[in-house]
């Protein structure tokens, strides 16, 4: 098949069009800047708020995974037009386009949907548009919560990414920066996970398209036990520094997935968060530190 992944040149995205490529498939690469480092696959240039770019796209191929979108919590406060932009209009053009070609799809959004934040509202307004296209509009796009994804190639910046911003300054010796007193409680799940639900919930022949898929592990450690598996595992001399909560997000919060979501798409074994960290600790160890 030829499936449409926008967003292809993002963290969640390079990995998913890995995985289509080994898979046998043949991912088409929606980008806006037309600069995709190390594609060896087709480039459609476009900007998810184009309709008629993402229409075209989306005819041209047979199925869409739908992952383009503005990230950040903090990052977004001040200024939440670009998420409600992108992150909203953008995916109304990929429903539409969807609906009116009869292509399957599937949209990620995010664990911590409740949370007030122009990255979550954003997201959750996004969900509840698609189960409205699936009822209303006949379209069948599967939603899936991804969790909080990591692994290698994760960027560490701008938008702040908790693991990477934990191993460099462990490699390095540096304290680790906790916002808060690290309580809150977050699912980890391994970007390789995440991209291979994201597949299923496009292929496998579910019937899921009224509920959401939750793509994490169903285990959720505090913060602070996260920061001192990074730190072990690097074997870091590095200690824990706390600040202040970050805006937007929300002191004592868990973000945990269900894992029983999952069973219609036939995952059962995701990698525990020590497994995961060692690849992605060596990743940076030869990368960035």
């Amino acid at each position: 098949m030829r499936i449409l992944v926008t967003g292809a040149s993002g963290f969640i995205g390079r990995h998913v069009v890995k995985q289509l490529a080994d898979r046998g498939h043949k991912p088409l690469m929606f980008d806006r800047t037309g600069q995709v480092p190390g594609a060896r696959h087709p480039l459609f240039l476009g900007d998810v708020r184009d309709r008629n770019a993402v229409e075209q796209a989306a005819y041209s191929s047979e199925g869409v995974i739908h992952l383009a979108g503005i990230l950040g919590t903090q990052e977004t406060v001040q200024n939440p037009f670009p998420a409600v932009e992108t992150n909203i209009l953008g995916s109304l053009n990929v429903f539409e386009a969807c609906a009116q070609h009869k292509r399957q799809g599937v949209c990620i959004t995010v664990g911590n949907h409740w949370m007030n934040n122009p990255y979550s509202i954003s997201k959750s307004a996004v969900e509840r548009f698609a189960l409205m296209y699936n009822k209303e509009r006949g379209a069948k796009i599967a939603v899936v919560r991804g969790l909080n994804a990591y692994g290698p190639g994760q960027k560490a910046k701008p938008v702040r990414k908790i693991i990477p911003n934990f191993i460099l300054p462990a490699l390095k010796g540096e304290p680790l920066v906790i916002y808060g007193d690290g309580e809150q409680r977050m699912d980890m799940i391994y970007v390789q996970n995440v991209a291979h639900i994201l597949i299923e919930a496009l292929l496998r022949p579910h019937g899921q398209y009224s509920t959401v898929f939750e793509a994490g592990t169903g285990v959720a450690l505090t913060v602070n036990e996260i920061a001192r598996m990074v730190i072990q595992l690097c074997e870091s001399k590095s200690g824990i520094e706390h600040v202040r909560m970050r805006p937007g997000e929300e002191p004592g919060s868990t973000v945990v997935a269900d894992r029983k979501t999952l069973l219609p798409l036939g995952v059962k074994c995701l990698t525990p968060l020590d497994a995961g960290l060692r690849p992605t600790i060596a990743y940076y160890r030869s990368h960035e530190a």
